[in-house]
């Protein structure tokens, strides 16, 4: 079927937004709750139509969608995907959907405002993920505060969730604002002689990936970049929102705040690749940067007690191998740092949910409160195991291979980033199965916990789906390594101005210093 011609990745970010409409206009709860869950139904579908059509052979981008917007500043409706991208478009319209089935009970005011804009932000995530254009990607950048303000403040499970709220859009906004200024000298200093429709402003990214930033703007312009999007990952030390959010926000919001990690896209799709020079200059910074997350967000999480604030710091410690991988510059690290970014839109995400059910039948997460779960729910336990082993990278799973190519290329790059993350690994399996004996066994003291109800229906099958994913891309990697095989080869070509790319040579050079 040709699909040229066809506005998918347009309809991708219409759709749920008209469906946010209609779902805050539903007029009774019933209606509301049906509406945002057929609208979330068909956005999955339509973004695994858009991974269907994708060819993961062309490492180009696909699908593009092109519209003058501000002809005299340079600025397009511009859309596009490559093999970075399409990966996340199936994954965020899925977190989504468990999202939204996962509040039915927990969610008890204003559902049908707070199904709307959980559609509302799943419409700007999809524009984040497909914006080609800077500008237009700086608008959806900033559109994800409202909703996430709302969700938090609304409907936070915390005494403290409003001053949450605000300081995560605090946070957000210091961080939007060191990307607002790399964006502009970025377009203004960018090779563009004027013309009559414009001021010789470059906004357009494939344009700007071809057109080399001059090496003296470079520096700034990386640094400024990485400073916008690391506030957002989180790496340390702009990681302090998370822990806060994470308790006082709903479950449903941490589940989508630390599954979708827009941050380290962003630094993939463009802090690197627009300035490729400062990026390996500079990788040494963020293998630092990283290796600090990564250890401190595991040591952190070693000392917790409550189950939610250990899976954020879970969530910063990971993310910190990512980055590690990132900054080593070869295949296995970035090829790695993808499918790990995809493995926490199921495995970090599914965990928060669980958390959830905790939260809304104990009124805690701590393991004080809970020991002895196990016994009362079983279903629960079983799943809730599934996803620590993912989360530690047990063989089997998803989070194996992930986590085996991020520790290889952290080893070719150099020695101290990979004892970091082989200690990191070690101090993962520690946290999450010392928590897991503490919650999950031992006698039952507390009579709340004995009353416990396990899983519904409705939660036991929605955890199914993560479940069978983890299995499945655990045992059959290449499906998701294939995918961006390509983009990533001719990612680390832009960065490297090279054809072809050898490891071993990329962590010679970029470590030699």
């Amino acid at each position: 079927m040709n699909t040229e011609n066809l506005p998918l990745l347009s309809f991708q970010i219409l759709f749920p937004l008209l469906g946010a409409i209609a779902t805050g206009f539903a007029g009774n709860i019933l209606r509301a709750r049906n509406i945002a869950v057929g609208i979330a139904i068909i956005e999955l579908l339509c973004a695994l139509w858009v991974w269907y059509c994708f060819n993961p052979e062309n490492a180009d981008f696909q699908l593009i969608e092109r519209h003058n917007w501000i002809p005299g500043l340079g600025v397009e409706y511009l859309l596009g995907i490559d093999g970075i991208s399409v990966l996340f478009f199936p994954m965020s319209a899925f977190v989504t959907l468990m999202a939204i089935i996962a509040s039915w009970n927990s969610i008890q005011h204003m559902q049908a405002f707070h199904y709307a804009l959980l559609l509302a932000l799943e419409g700007i995530t999809m524009g984040v993920f497909t914006a080609l254009d800077l500008v237009l990607f700086f608008l959806f950048w900033e559109l994800t505060l409202p909703p996430i303000f709302f969700l938090i403040g609304l409907w936070g499970v915390g005494p403290h969730r409003r001053t949450a709220a605000v300081k995560y859009t605090l946070f957000m906004l210091f961080g939007g604002a060191a990307l607002l200024m790399g964006i502009v000298i970025l377009a203004i200093k960018s090779e563009s002689p004027p013309t009559a429709n414009n001021v010789g402003l470059v906004f357009n990214l494939p344009l700007l990936l071809e057109k080399a930033l001059p090496d003296e703007y470079q520096g700034i312009v990386f640094l400024l970049f990485l400073l916008g999007f690391a506030v957002k990952t989180p790496l340390f030390p702009f990681h302090t929102w998370m822990p806060t959010v994470t308790m006082e926000g709903s479950p449903q919001v941490a589940a989508l705040l630390t599954g979708l990690k827009l941050g380290g896209y962003g630094i993939i799709r463009f802090a690197m690749p627009l300035a490729p020079s400062a990026a390996v200059e500079y990788s040494w910074l963020l293998g630092v940067l990283g290796a600090i997350t990564l250890i401190y967000g595991a040591l952190n999480a070693l000392n917790q007690s409550n189950l939610r604030r250990l899976l954020a710091y879970a969530s910063i410690s990971h993310i910190g191998l990512v980055i590690v991988g990132v900054s080593a510059l070869n295949m296995q690290g970035i090829q790695g740092a993808v499918f790990q970014l995809f493995n926490f839109t199921i495995v970090a995400s599914s965990l928060m949910l669980i958390a959830g059910f905790i939260q809304h039948r104990l009124g805690s997460t701590d393991y004080l409160h809970m020991g002895g779960l196990a016994k009362v729910m079983p279903k629960l336990t079983c799943f809730y195991f599934i996803f620590v082993l993912a989360s530690i990278g047990m063989p089997g799973t998803n989070g194996f291979p992930a986590e085996l190519l991020l520790i290889i290329s952290a080893l070719e790059a150099h020695p101290s980033l990979g004892i970091a993350a082989i200690s990191a690994a070690v101090l993962s399996a520690a946290y999450m199965l010392d928590f897991t004996r503490k919650a999950f066994f031992g006698p039952i003291i507390l009579q709340t916990v004995r009353q416990c109800r396990d899983l519904r229906r409705r939660e036991f099958i929605l955890l199914c789906g993560p479940a069978l994913l983890v299995l499945a891309f655990g045992i059959f990697p290449n499906s998701i390594l294939y995918t961006h095989q390509k983009s990533a080869e001719k990612w680390l070509s832009l960065i490297l101005d090279q054809p072809i790319v050898k490891s071993d040579e990329v962590a010679e050079s970029t470590f030699s210093k």
